[in-house]
């Protein structure tokens, strides 16, 4: 029985890798149109297909080419969702001043207008200038103190609330805050120190 099992074990791999380069290209073509941006649409197909034979390798490969598509889309829409949280950031440092007295205690994120949709908008040149002010972002954030960076990411690149991040940290609500504070006022003036002005 053992033996019949792996044979159909390495039957379906190989039916799931067959399946797999017969759309790699296809895939990666839609994936770039959408998100315009050639390593992005990298990252999108290689999360695809691995999503894919994690939960669905051992379907029935008539059933493979919807299962696959249904998985790109949702992590096409998951990356414009995660861009458009980043974006939003990156329009919104230019308003935090940097060392305002008494401010330590506040989260920005807890102040900033809420994101209008206009993103979806922008056109190809827009979303490459946004693309790499997040790449400056992203290496700024590596100089900052492992305890600001932590709250900064969970705060406003995985999205959680005050709670779950202090939850998440161990600390208190209001050193959650402290943290973001400190390190939004930091990336606002390296930005600034750059001539960054958004």
């Amino acid at each position: 029985m053992g033996e019949i099992s792996e044979d159909i074990d390495l039957a379906s791999r190989s039916e799931l890798d067959e399946f797999l380069a017969s759309v790699e290209r296809r895939a990666y073509k839609q994936a770039r149109f959408a998100v315009r941006d050639e390593q992005a649409a990298l990252d999108v197909v290689q999360d695809s297909m691995l999503k894919l034979a994690e939960k669905y390798g051992a379907k029935p490969p008539a059933e493979l080419p919807m299962l696959f598509q249904r998985i790109l889309q949702n992590t096409i829409r998951d990356y414009y969702r995660r861009y458009k949280v980043r974006a939003t950031w990156v329009t919104q440092l230019s308003s935090i001043l940097p060392g305002r007295a008494g401010e330590e205690e506040t989260d920005p994120l807890e102040t900033m207008a809420p994101a209008d949709g206009s993103q979806q908008a922008l056109g190809p040149s827009d979303h490459v200038q946004n693309s790499q002010l997040i790449v400056l972002i992203e290496e700024e954030l590596k100089t900052l103190p492992p305890r600001q960076r932590e709250a900064f990411l969970l705060r406003y690149w995985e999205e959680l609330d005050v709670a779950e991040t202090a939850h998440a940290m161990g600390c208190s609500e209001g050193s959650v805050k402290t943290h973001c504070s400190r390190a939004t006022h930091t990336l606002a003036t390296a930005l600034k120190r750059k001539g960054i002005t958004l």
